[in-house]
């Protein structure tokens, strides 16, 4: 097998709302194979409000389906998992990146000094110390959060049909309030796998770097499978 066409493995919510090009759950975000993995009964809901306690075992089980596929890498579709990032990594014999919040340490060195990091977020009472330690997040970040009465929250916990206008301007907009709370931010990292279809309005909106989970994960597939510029040649 060409190990360069090897896929990554998805380990996806159980939901069923569209996903959007952009979107981590939709095969037209990737320029390289995806295979994914319902976890079943890890629905939003659970992960992030119940820090999607009981669900290691699913969580494990089915990542080992999908290493058992041939996937060369693990990543999922909820930031919120940033808490299972050790657990998985261990138990699993292939790189692991459960949450697009792995990246702020990265980014947070990149900043001039005086610059710091914010996050959207779909919760940012619910994304905690936790979630960060888990990650290795030990600088001072901003998070903003989305309203749970917005299209964001309907759409992913209603299953309606995703409306992309209105989920371009909630992110733009949350992005707005939080360059007002915190001027000092040089980059934005998106907590949500689902925000990356508007990573580009977001960042032409703040002037600012985005990051996001598909950047996460182009960065891992990159890395296991690198350009081969001798047999280009």
């Amino acid at each position: 097998m060409d190990t360069s066409r090897r896929p990554v493995g998805i380990l996806a919510l159980d939901t069923t709302f569209e996903r959007i090009p952009g979107d981590v759950g939709n095969t037209q975000t990737w320029d390289f194979p995806v295979v994914y993995r319902i976890v079943r009964g890890a629905d939003p809901l659970r992960v992030i409000d119940g820090e999607a306690e009981g669900l290691l075992d699913a969580f494990i089980e089915a990542g080992q389906q999908l290493v058992d596929q041939g996937c060369v890498a693990i990543a999922t579709t909820c930031g919120f998992l940033s808490l299972y990032q050790e657990q998985l990594s261990a138990a699993l014999s292939v790189p692991v990146a459960t949450s697009s919040l792995l990246q702020i340490p990265l980014v947070e060195r990149l900043m001039p000094r005086g610059q710091t990091v914010g996050v959207i977020t779909m919760d940012a009472a619910r994304l905690t110390p936790r979630h960060m330690k888990a990650v290795g997040v030990d600088c001072d970040v901003t998070l903003e959060g989305l309203s749970r009465n917005g299209v964001f929250w309907r759409m992913v916990t209603q299953d309606t049909k995703a409306d992309p206008i209105a989920l371009r301007d909630e992110v733009i907009e949350a992005g707005a309030r939080l360059l007002a709370r915190q001027p000092n931010i040089g980059s934005i990292v998106l907590e949500c796998t689902n925000m990356p279809p508007f990573s580009a309005a977001l960042a032409k909106a703040s002037g600012l770097p985005v990051f996001d989970v598909v950047s996460l994960v182009k960065w891992l597939a990159g890395a296991i499978a690198p350009h081969d510029f001798a047999s280009a040649g």
